[in-house]
């Protein structure tokens, strides 16, 4: 029996009012769908981790953190084969919080895939590309494909309790340049499989 690949989405906003619960909660759904994935929602309001203040790299950290949260924020990611970051655009950038969730730990996120879904000014693009540079950082491997949320699917949602009627996405799903939830999730499945099989080659 072929091992279900783990993809973690991380809901990458933790401000009163977001938006980011809506689209997170939708690929959640959309996700669990595929029996050959084991999806979970990770919502960093229930990872209130310090900002980072230790004196030591995580990239040289052994054993166990000292906090308790970030252990688990750690062991969480650790088990995961790929991710989705569900983040929106402040200011030209990206949520302290979610900069802070990506420095905390080093090695857990290393040689695995990461996409990203935004929103925002200019559909999160920007803060998409520089994501993408962290990531890289962090010697993970973001994918091309993102979703970038209409604006249409922003007015559509905003203000409504996820889960959603999933056809607000439709124009996600239903665009000119195809489906781009299944461009998004078919290349990072592949390359999930891919760096997990390395990663077990070289273990």
């Amino acid at each position: 029996m072929v091992a279900k690949i783990k993809i973690k989405i991380i809901l990458g906003s933790t401000r009163q009012g977001r938006f980011g619960d809506k689209p997170a909660s939708w690929l959640y759904e959309e996700l669990k769908k595929d029996e050959s994935i084991d999806v979970e929602l990770l919502d960093l309001r229930d990872y209130n981790m310090p900002y980072f203040n230790d004196s030591g790299y995580p990239s040289m950290h052994k054993g166990p953190y000292a906090d308790p949260i970030v252990q688990k924020w750690s062991e969480k990611i650790d088990e995961a084969d790929a991710f989705a970051i569900v983040a929106p655009e402040y200011n030209h950038g990206y949520p302290a919080v979610l900069k802070n969730a990506f420095d905390v730990i080093y090695r857990e996120w290393n040689n695995k895939p990461v996409g990203f879904v935004s929103y925002g000014s200019a559909m999160g693009a920007r803060v998409i590309e520089q994501l993408r540079e962290v990531a890289i950082e962090l010697q993970m491997a973001p994918i091309r494909n993102a979703i970038h949320i209409p604006f249409e699917v922003y007015m559509n949602a905003v203000g409504k309790n996820p889960p959603l009627d999933p056809s607000i996405f439709d124009p996600i799903r239903k665009s000119p340049m195809g489906d781009r939830l299944s461009g998004f999730k078919d290349q990072l499945l592949w390359w999930a499989r891919a760096l997990k099989a390395a990663r077990e080659a070289k273990s």
